[in-house]
C-alpha cells in the first residue's frame, strides 16, 4: 500500500507541473499568434493553383500552408520572375537561387498574410530592381494578397449563403521569362465550416469514457488492466500527435527525410516533444507493474492535451485544414489526441486520489 505522504507529494507535483505547462502553452502562444496567419491553424477559403499559361515543365507551383503561401519551384535553366503589385519585379526564381527586389513593396507586404508592415524608405516600385539573394535553392515561398480574402467579415454571397460553397474569385500573378510574359492562375472560394459541436461532443464523451477507468480499484485485476489500457492509450495518442506534426510540416511545403526533419525540428516542437513523450509514458506503463506509473501517465496526459490537443483544436472548426490528407482525418486525429490525453489524465488523477484517501485511512 502507498503511504499518503507520498502519494500527497505526487498530487502537489502533478499540480505544479501542469500548471507549468499551462503557463509554457500561454506563455508560447503569444508569439505563435503574432505571426500564426503565416501558418494558420486553419481557414475557410480554400486557395487553388489551376493552370501557368503559357505552359512550362519547368514550373511547379502549389499551394501550401492551408492557402496562405504559395509555392514556385522552377528546375530550368532560365530564371523567371514574379511581378509585384505594381507591374514591378518582385522576385526571381532560377538555377542560381531565390532573390527578392528591395524596392519592390510586395517584399514588406508578402511579410504577413494581412500585409502590414511598414514599408521602407526606398521603396520604389518604379525604380530599377535591386535584386537580394534570400534562398540557395530554385524554390520561393511567399504570401500573395491577390490570392487571399483579406478582409474581416465574408464575401457578401457568403453572408446570404453560408451554408453553401462559393466562389468568391479567380485570380491570377503575373510571371515573367525570357521568353516574354506568363499567368499563374487560380481559384478562391468560400467553403462551409464543419459543426464543432458534434466533434466536441465526440471528444468530451470520449474523455469521459476514458476517465471512467480510474474509479476502477488500481490493486485490483481490473485496475491493473486499466493502467495498462491507458498506457496503449497514450500510445495511440501519440502518434496522432506524431502523425499532425508531419502533416503539418508537409503542409508547410517540406519534400523528402532531410526537409521534414529539418521541418519539425523548427515548426511544431511541442506537438512533436509531447507526441513522443506520450508514446514512450505509454509503452512505460503498458510493460511492467511501475511506483508512480499514474502519476507518469497523468503527466503524459497532460501535456499531450495541452501541448497536440488544444493547441490543433481548429481544425475541428475550419473546412480546410493544414493537413495534406482529407479534413475528416486530421479532425479524427485530434480527437484521438483529445480524448487519449485528457482522458489519461482524468483516470489517474483518480487513480492518485482513490490510493491517496485509502492510504489515509489505513493510516493509525
Amino acid at each position: 500500500m502507498i503511504p499518503a505522504p507520498p502519494v500527497r507529494a505526487l498530487l502537489a507535483r502533478a499540480g505544479l507541473l501542469l500548471a507549468g505547462a499551462v503557463t509554457a502553452l500561454v506563455a508560447t502562444a503569444t508569439p505563435a499568434l503574432a505571426h500564426g496567419a503565416d501558418a494558420p491553424d486553419g481557414t475557410d477559403y480554400r486557395v487553388e493553383v489551376t493552370e501557368v499559361t503559357p505552359a512550362r515543365p519547368e514550373l511547379r507551383v502549389r499551394v501550401i500552408e492551408a492557402g496562405a503561401r504559395l509555392e514556385l519551384t522552377n528546375t530550368g535553366g532560365e530564371p523567371v520572375e514574379v511581378v509585384g503589385y505594381s507591374g514591378e519585379p518582385y522576385l526571381r526564381v532560377g538555377p542560381d537561387g531565390v532573390f527578392e527586389n528591395t524596392r519592390s513593396p510586395a517584399t514588406y507586404l508578402n511579410r504577413t498574410i494581412v500585409g502590414d508592415t511598414v514599408l521602407p524608405a526606398e521603396v520604389d516600385p518604379a525604380a530599377a530592381p535591386q535584386w537580394r539573394r534570400v534562398d540557395g535553392g530554385n524554390t520561393a515561398r511567399w504570401h500573395d494578397q491577390r490570392v487571399l480574402w483579406r478582409e474581416a467579415a465574408p464575401p457578401a454571397q457568403v453572408r446570404a449563403a453560408p451554408e453553401r460553397e462559393h466562389r468568391v474569385r479567380d485570380w491570377v500573378v503575373p510571371l515573367r521569362d525570357a521568353d516574354g510574359p506568363m499567368e499563374l492562375r487560380g481559384t478562391l472560394d468560400w467553403v462551409p465550416p464543419p459543426d464543432a459541436y458534434t466533434w466536441w461532443v465526440a471528444a468530451t464523451l470520449g474523455m469521459l469514457a476514458v476517465g471512467a477507468l480510474g474509479l476502477l480499484p488500481a490493486a485490483s485485476t481490473p485496475g491493473r488492466r486499466a493502467l495498462v489500457a491507458l498506457g496503449g492509450l497514450l500510445v495511440l495518442g501519440g502518434v496522432a500527435a506524431v502523425v499532425l506534426s508531419v502533416g503539418r510540416v508537409l503542409d508547410a511545403g517540406a519534400e523528402g527525410v532531410g526537409g521534414t526533419l529539418g521541418g519539425l525540428l523548427t515548426g511544431p516542437v511541442w506537438a512533436l516533444l509531447t507526441g513522443l513523450g506520450a508514446i514512450a509514458a505509454g509503452g512505460w506503463a503498458t510493460t511492467r507493474t511501475r511506483a508512480h506509473a499514474d502519476f507518469v501517465v497523468a503527466l503524459a496526459g497532460a501535456c499531450l492535451a495541452l501541448f497536440a490537443g488544444v493547441t490543433n483544436a481548429a481544425v475541428l472548426a475550419r473546412a480546410v485544414v493544414p493537413m495534406p490528407w482529407p479534413a475528416t482525418a486530421a479532425r479524427l486525429l485530434v480527437v484521438l489526441v483529445l480524448v487519449a490525453g485528457a482522458g489519461a489524465l482524468a483516470a489517474a488523477v483518480l487513480r492518485l486520489h482513490t490510493a491517496g484517501r485509502r492510504a489515509a485511512a489505513a493510516t493509525p
